[in-house]
């Protein structure tokens, strides 16, 4: 394998280590892997944290700071942070008001982040966590008991946040995370593996010719391998199953998302099928991310993630944000 690393063991904390370098705004624990705000938790405000294996960058540490997460908790790559980085994380950003949890639904993480948050509770803290699982490539997979949670996360993160930035209380910065969550469905393809720095060789094998559709972003098999097509056709894979989940009408939020390895230029080629997929159907794309925001490694690929919004959902979407991977408004 090529990579730019030192070696495979280090991999993580070497780039904690960068992170805490390149962005002052965040406060890194580079030994016990966290992330959290600079300068404390703010008295009265709900914190919250996420996290989940280290390879989807910039998901989670990229989107700490003003008007998302508190704080993120990074495992090994692919692997879930273990209960005591999880419970470190919720004990820095508690501030009185109780902390959320937004939590990818695999199995790893359902568990650790459970026994978390109820070492918290043992301490007085509130915990309330909210699961996402959006991804309607597959009911049960390598990883989970029901769908996989992928895209709608960074919904989730953003828009909870914007709301709990506004002082809103624990419940209802968890009724609007599960609100988002379950407006929301994903899917993904993949062109290519990703090679895990610890493995050493590709997740699994795709001819020059095939792709695989329904991924998870740790290279789990999706629904079936097919022939490569042209992107108009991909796309509307995406959209048909995720059309047959969800009725995707009205005003949505739609996120293209790069797998880490497909360049920009072909994202904005899937995004404009995308657009003329739901357009067709008299939906509007009114709010839209195109990039890397879940990503797998090195995967070429993408997915789609498709909410359907409501006025205060568009609200809190618009309203303010400053992390490293997210930025607008201030």
């Amino acid at each position: 394998m090529k990579k730019l690393i030192n070696s495979p063991e280090t991999v993580v904390t070497e780039a904690l280590a960068g992170v805490a370098a390149a962005h002052p705004s965040l406060s890194v624990d580079v030994e016990n892997k966290v992330i959290t705000r600079a300068g404390g938790p703010r008295p009265g405000k709900v914190g919250l944290v996420s996290g989940g294996g280290s390879g989807h960058e910039p998901l989670h540490g990229g989107f700490v700071g003003y008007g998302m997460l508190d704080a993120a908790c990074p495992g090994e790559v692919f692997t879930s942070p273990v209960p005591d980085q999880v419970l470190a994380a919720t004990q820095a950003v508690d501030g009185g008001a109780g902390v959320l949890h937004v939590v990818k639904n695999y199995t790893g993480d359902v568990l650790n982040f459970q026994m978390a948050a109820e070492m918290a509770g043992d301490e007085g803290i509130e915990v309330v966590s909210v699961v996402t699982d959006d991804d309607v490539a597959v009911e049960d997979s390598l990883f989970t008991a029901g769908r996989r949670g992928t895209g709608a996360t960074v919904f989730v993160e953003k828009i909870a946040g914007a709301l709990a930035e506004e002082g809103a209380d624990l419940a209802a910065v968890a009724a609007v995370a599960r609100e988002v969550n379950e407006r929301s469905r994903s899917f993904g393809v993949a062109l290519t593996s990703c090679v895990v720095p610890a493995a050493g060789k590709p997740t699994f094998e795709l001819g020059d010719s095939e792709v695989e559709l329904g991924i998870g972003i740790h290279g789990e098999p999706g629904r079936t391998r097919a022939a490569l097509t042209p992107a108009e056709g991909l796309a509307a894979v995406a959209l048909d199953a995720i059309s047959a989940d969800l009725t995707v009408g009205g005003d949505l939020l739609v996120m293209v998302n790069g797998m880490g390895g497909t360049p920009l230029i072909e994202l904005y080629l899937v995004f404009n099928e995308v657009r003329k997929y739901l357009e067709a159907r008299d939906a509007r794309v009114a709010r839209n991310l195109v990039g890397n925001y879940i990503t797998s490694l090195e995967m070429q690929g993408f997915s789609v993630t498709v909410c359907r919004l409501t006025d205060e959902l568009t609200r809190l979407w618009d309203a303010p944000v400053d992390t490293p991977a997210l930025r607008w408004g201030r």
